[in-house]
């Protein structure tokens, strides 16, 4: 095991999380989604279940939105000029995203759903 070429892997990891954040729309979008999540469940004291399947479903929506935007660029670069096809690639991408984010909210609304409704 190189400890040197893992810490290397971590870092480019780190600059590709920089720059979904930083540029990517969707993506910030789901971050704040994520960030009123966990805030969501200090605040209602979620269960230890809970909270694995929370953070399970933000991991799954970030990777998703990840592979997603990885794809799109890669296909930009591919064919720079539109193409039905690279478009179909791109719009079943960006399906996965929407999939795996309709779970969440699903996710969300069964855990959250009965506690938010208490306060009122």
């Amino acid at each position: 095991m190189n400890v040197k070429k893992m810490v290397k892997s971590f870092s480019y990891a780190g600059k590709g999380f920089k720059a979904l954040l930083g540029s990517e729309n969707n993506f910030q979008f789901h971050f704040l989604a994520a960030t009123l999540v966990v805030l969501a469940g200090f605040y209602f004291e979620v269960s230890r279940w809970e909270w694995s399947v929370l953070l399970i479903q933000i991991a799954l929506v970030f990777s998703a939105e990840a592979f997603n935007t990885a794809i799109e660029k890669l296909c930009d670069v591919v064919s720079p000029e539109w193409d039905t096809r690279i478009g179909q690639v791109k719009d079943i991408a960006a399906a996965g995203v929407l999939i795996v984010a309709m779970i969440a909210v699903s996710v969300a609304v069964l855990i959250f759903g009965e506690k938010f409704l208490a306060l009122f």
